[in-house]
């Protein structure tokens, strides 16, 4: 606990150093792997590791994981083991290949990640989110509603503060009111003055509803929209263009497609476990190749770690070959979407 109540001290300490940069315009750490730029200050890194790429995080000025962990990783060969042991196997291996940071958007996810980081928090940068109480719920859309869900957690988490809190809102955004929007930024505020989070954000499905969010409200800082093998950046205007603007960091969720490029079931003696390897790296490769996205898959194993890992090392650049096949794949991800995740079809362009 003395340890928390330290960093809590640094962290509000660092987060007051590192707006003084931004207005002072100095330049940031470089946003690709191997640059000068990005080595040049490697042990301000938190778990570097060289055989990683690290990326600058928008105006948070973290240097995050290219590839880091999410949640919603549970498929029904993982319920045959400890989801407890799981989750301390696969955070101890991400933590080996350099990943610093995980995300956690739900009760569950959070109290697992928690316990699997004991000992050991200092290595990541971790994001919560109470999603079943946030916006989504019509009764936790006030400020204080917010705030007390944010309190409750970090209280069962045994977590003094969040590196992020992002709140979780509907996978429509624009079906929030605007009075709903403004006690989002509310809450995310209140929450950084109070030292209960380093920084702040939201996430949603729903990219018109982001777009506006991040040109409306300066407090924004991290946002997180799916982004799949399939997802580009159009030309001009658009999500991306806004959150390049107001450099705010960006994560992507569904890098997978919900599983859909997937042939098995990610168990080890699955008979397309090779194959699936080779789906994986390609996709990870596809997303990495713009430079200021973060994917983060709900990895299940240490073997999946293990793989991501190795695709960050590889080239970026797909040769033909390796193109055509993984555009193949995604159509056949298209034709084979679950039901709940057809609105996945809306992120082709950002």
């Amino acid at each position: 606990m003395n340890e928390q109540k330290t960093t809590r001290r640094k962290f509000m300490r660092d987060a007051a150093a590192g707006a003084a940069g931004i207005a002072l315009g100095l330049s940031p750490a470089g946003q690709a792997f191997g640059t000068k730029s990005a080595r040049s200050d490697e042990t301000k890194i938190r778990n570097y590791n060289p055989r990683m790429e690290y990326r600058r995080l928008g105006k948070t000025n973290l240097m995050v994981s290219a590839v880091s962990l999410g949640g919603h990783w549970t498929r029904a060969e993982v319920m045959k083991q400890d989801c407890g042991q799981n989750r301390r196997d696969v955070v101890s291996r991400a933590i080996d290949v350099g990943v610093n940071y995980i995300d956690a958007c739900c009760r569950e996810e959070v109290l697992l990640y928690c316990k699997a980081l004991r000992g050991r928090r200092d290595k990541v940068y971790l994001a919560l989110s109470y999603a079943s109480q946030e916006v989504r719920n019509d009764g936790f859309r006030t400020t204080g509603k917010l705030i007390a869900s944010l309190d409750s957690l970090l209280k069962e988490s045994k977590q003094e503060y969040t590196d992020l809190w992002r709140i979780t809102c509907n996978e429509r955004g624009g079906s929030h009111s605007f009075d709903t929007a403004c006690q989002i930024v509310g809450a995310l505020e209140k929450a950084k003055k109070q030292g209960k989070a380093r920084f702040v954000g939201i996430s949603s499905h729903d990219r018109r509803w982001l777009e506006f969010m991040v040109e409306y409200f300066s407090q924004i800082e991290v946002v997180l929209f799916p982004y799949t093998a399939r997802t580009k950046v159009v030309a001009k205007g658009g999500l991306f263009e806004t959150v390049q603007k107001r450099d705010v960091g960006a994560f992507g969720i569904k890098p997978f497609a919900a599983g859909s490029v997937f042939s098995g079931s990610s168990a080890p003696d699955d008979p397309h476990a090779e194959e699936d390897d080779q789906r994986a790296r390609l996709v990870i490769r596809r997303i990495l190749s713009n430079p200021h996205v973060i994917p983060i898959p709900g990895l299940i194993s240490t073997h999946q770690v293990d793989n991501v890992a190795k695709a960050v090392t590889e080239r970026r650049q797909l040769d033909s070959g390796e193109a055509t096949h993984l555009d193949r794949l995604m159509d056949q991800a298209w034709a084979t979407l679950p039901a709940p995740y057809q609105w996945l079809k809306d992120w082709q362009y950002v």
